[in-house]
């Protein structure tokens, strides 16, 4: 079921399954900003990555001894989420452990996602809270599909020389790094620059960036240790992903606490990341 924000300048659409934003329209003039989800090229929008990112080993972690199931992205994309508030031009969305999620997930744990819309901008917020009687590790991110097109232009709000780690045939990361650009702000949605997969930087000076064409969008991502950026190759979007994780490579680990960019909390912890789309 969908649930619809608005103020002012902007009117927004969340699913309640996987807290996925659905749409994203200018009022002065009817312009949606997110990708449609199209079946054909791709059926998501902007899927909630939790509590992996990417793809683990056979689909496989381990914890304390005990090996568990978690399929790519993790499991929060494919759940209902309960509707905690949705008034003007605020919604809340939760999802919470049960007998099922326990049985991939061996923590007891709250999402929150929240979408606000705050003049022409678009703030989402998520929010991990531990209810574990003890420590909880998990990865979480984002994945915000934007209409665009080839020829379209990804600028940092600062010079950036980076490379892109690449993943192979079965979603693990390979250990070459490829350049990106080199003291450059600029990223050009080519045909083929997604032919290998999704770009995924790390070391970005930037807290932000602008996709800019026909329709521009400023897009804060902050401290994120990962970004992925992301379409199928020559499709009408972009999909800018901030992660507080990343993909297993082939190194085997013994536990998830000793997996790359894996987040910890302790006993009643949170955890809280913002990413913001400013029309401009």
């Amino acid at each position: 079921m969908f649930y619809k924000i608005e103020n002012e300048f902007l009117t927004c659409e969340i699913d309640d399954m996987g807290a996925q934003l659905h749409s994203l329209v200018l009022k002065e003039n009817g312009k949606e900003y997110i990708w449609q989800g199209n079946p054909d090229i791709w059926y998501g929008q902007a899927p909630v990555l939790f509590p992996v990112i990417g793809q683990l080993i056979d689909d496989k972690f381990r914890y304390n001894g005990v090996e568990y199931t978690m399929p790519k992205h993790g499991l929060a994309r494919k759940l209902l989420f309960n509707v905690k508030e949705c008034e003007g031009a605020k919604a809340v969305f939760s999802l919470e452990n049960d007998e099922n999620t326990l049985k991939s997930y061996p923590f007891e744990f709250e999402l929150l996602v929240t979408f606000e819309l705050k003049e022409k901008s678009l703030v989402n917020t998520m929010t991990v809270i531990n209810k574990t009687n003890g420590e909880m590790y998990f990865s979480i991110g984002a994945h915000p599909g934007f209409n665009c097109n080839i020829g379209d232009v990804i600028e940092f709000e600062q010079p950036e020389t980076l490379e892109t780690e690449r993943i192979d045939s079965d979603n693990l990361l390979i250990p070459e790094k490829f350049p990106v650009i080199e003291n450059s702000k600029e990223i050009v949605i080519t045909e083929d620059i997604f032919k290998k997969d999704a770009l995924i930087l790390s070391g970005i000076k930037s807290k932000k960036l602008t996709i800019k064409g026909e329709n521009e969008v400023e897009f804060t991502f902050g401290d994120c240790p990962v970004l992925g950026i992301w379409a199928k190759p020559g499709a009408p979007y972009v999909c800018i992903e901030p992660w507080y994780g990343i993909n297993d490579d082939r190194d085997v680990k013994d536990d998830i606490s000793k997996k790359r960019e894996i987040q910890h909390l302790s006993e009643d912890g949170r955890f809280e990341f913002s990413w913001v789309a400013k029309i401009k």
